[in-house]
């Protein structure tokens, strides 16, 4: 889908196709107004040479060197940049996602009204089991906020409404049945399993991907994830019968990614070749 020699699939199978690439050079060489809807999630800055607590243990943050802040100023170019490359690629209802914390989300959503989006909600993805604080001098960190942005303030964009409201959402403790999804939801960080061939440092759960892809997207139409990591956005838009491209810069995270999908195909092929049991009349 990408253009250009230098820009071949790193992987490609069944309208899911990942490239090796920093994302700003991709993005240029997308046809115009190609793309349905656009999740990313760009580096937070975390890593400062802090400490958290995972699996109860004190470890640091530090996710290596292209999570690392380049200073206020630097910073913001590089989410104009991006945000700017990703508007051009957008249909004119297109609609696109990003998700941060304090660290970096103030910025992304600057960068997306100077870049013209029209912002329709900022939704607080409460995480039930948030890591503790370690420090004890400060609250316990227990969310990231996710913006949801149009590319034209006056477009009709996508939004599956009755499925959100009337639709099954287990596990969400907000979610009331029959009642209007609220812009705060409660879902689990990624469970072991999402974890089979290892995990990214900042892998969003499955659980989140399908409501955003689903709340968003309609079959056949094409997602893009610019900072793909291990691909959970890929993997959920191609179980539900969406197009996908990912980019990233770090190979290690693709061949992860290509585990990932790998088995997900397997598992629907044997789930769809698993003979139904006789009934006995």
């Amino acid at each position: 889908m990408i253009k250009g020699n230098k820009n071949k699939p790193y992987f490609k199978s069944d309208n899911f196709e990942l490239y090796l690439d920093d994302c700003r050079d991709s993005l240029n060489n997308l046809p115009e107004e190609s793309v349905d809807m656009i999740f990313a999630d760009p580096p937070y800055n975390l890593s400062n040479g802090g400490f958290t607590c995972h699996a109860g243990k004190r470890v640091p943050v530090n996710k290596g060197s292209w999570d690392e802040s380049k200073g206020l100023d630097k910073d913001l170019k590089f989410h104009i940049a991006w945000i700017n490359a990703c508007r051009r690629v957008l249909k004119p209802n297109g609609t696109i996602w990003i998700s941060g914390t304090y660290h970096s989300i103030y910025r992304c959503g600057y960068a997306l009204e100077v870049s013209g989006y029209h912002i329709l909600n900022d939704i607080s993805w409460l995480k039930p089991n948030a890591a503790p604080n370690l420090s004890c001098r400060f609250f316990t960190a227990s969310h990231e906020t996710i913006i949801w942005a149009r590319k034209n303030k006056k477009a009709k964009h996508v939004f599956n409404y009755n499925l959100m409201r009337n639709g099954e959402w287990p596990g969400d403790i907000i979610k009331k049945p029959n009642k209007q999804m609220r812009s705060v939801w409660s879902i689990n960080t990624p469970k072991p399993f999402e974890k089979t061939f290892g995990k990214h440092p900042t892998q969003k759960p499955e659980d989140l991907l399908k409501r955003i892809v689903l709340s968003s997207t309609n079959k056949e139409q094409l997602v893009l994830d610019p900072f793909t990591g291990s691909s959970t956005t890929g993997l959920v838009a191609h179980l539900y019968g969406r197009k996908f491209i990912g980019i990233d810069n770090e190979r290690s995270y693709l061949d992860l990614s290509i585990k990932r999908f790998n088995l997900l195909n397997a598992n629907v092929k044997k789930k769809r070749d698993r003979k139904p049991k006789a009934v006995l009349v």
